[in-house]
């Protein structure tokens, strides 16, 4: 996939939890994971939001494109 997920990162510089940031977003701490570990192949622009919303970021901050 070109498109690599970097959530990890941002929640580390953020020092904010899983379990936190599920809770703050609203979304299963299982669906979190997933989104953290790349396990996904699509991501809501409503979840996207949320999570910038409360990690104070840019889409850009968690996603990242490698050209193959």
């Amino acid at each position: 996939m070109a498109i690599i997920l970097r959530l990890d990162r941002v929640m580390a510089d953020r020092k904010i939890s899983l379990n936190e940031l599920s809770g703050r977003v609203g979304i299963s701490t299982v669906n979190l994971s997933n989104l953290k570990t790349g396990k996904v192949r699509a991501i809501r622009f409503s979840t996207l939001d949320a999570i910038c919303r409360e990690l104070s970021c840019q889409p850009g901050d968690i996603l990242e494109y490698v050209e193959e």
